[in-house]
């Protein structure tokens, strides 16, 4: 498979299915950015982590790719002309996202009560994943949007959500297995 096609030379790109749309579409913009998070999530997967936590990455990092091809998948391409699913196009399930809570729920039973917000740092383990964090919001937000012009299915949006609460309290995790602590904000008083 040759990696350049030179489809792509005039500023547009094609999604599944075979629409051409220019590559600042925003359905092009969210499923580049949920590759980007991929990407991040990656590069915590490189980090010294337990082996629990590095599969749990390897599948998220699979269930982004499935997550992506929803997202360049538009809602009229997603059958066959005979009215039959296509069925190269995986879905992003419930319980995908019910396996995230479960992971949540066993790592806060682990971590102090939190009772302020904590400041993203403190290691560099711990500032990828609050990056990666950010990312997985920054993709949500994206993906909110192109549902405001689009059929997008919803579970893109609430996985992305679940997602960025797992990579949250990843970093917490991260935080006590890496033997720093947690720097609270703490605001400001105004006079």
């Amino acid at each position: 498979m040759k990696i350049y096609t030179k489809t792509g030379d005039k500023g547009k790109t094609s999604l599944f299915g075979g629409t051409r749309v220019p590559k600042y579409n925003l359905r092009i913009e969210a499923y580049g950015t949920v590759d980007e998070l991929n990407s991040y999530i990656g590069l915590i997967r490189d980090q010294k982590i337990d082996k629990k936590t590095f599969a749990v990455l390897v599948k998220v990092q699979n269930e982004l790719f499935t997550l992506g091809a929803m997202l360049a998948t538009p809602k009229d391409k997603e059958k066959l002309k005979n009215g039959k699913e296509r069925l190269n196009i995986p879905k992003i399930t419930k319980e995908d996202i019910n396996f995230l809570e479960k992971e949540i729920d066993k790592m806060n039973e682990e971590l102090p009560v939190m009772t302020n917000f904590v400041l993203p740092g403190g290691h560099t383990t711990v500032s990828f994943c609050h990056i990666t964090r950010c990312v997985c919001r920054r993709a949500e937000r994206i993906v909110v949007n192109l549902t405001e012009e689009e059929e997008i299915n919803t579970i893109t949006i609430s996985y992305l959500n679940r997602l960025s609460d797992y990579l949250f309290v990843l970093a917490r995790k991260l935080t006590i297995d890496n033997r720093v602590t947690e720097v609270p904000w703490i605001p400001k008083k105004t006079e």
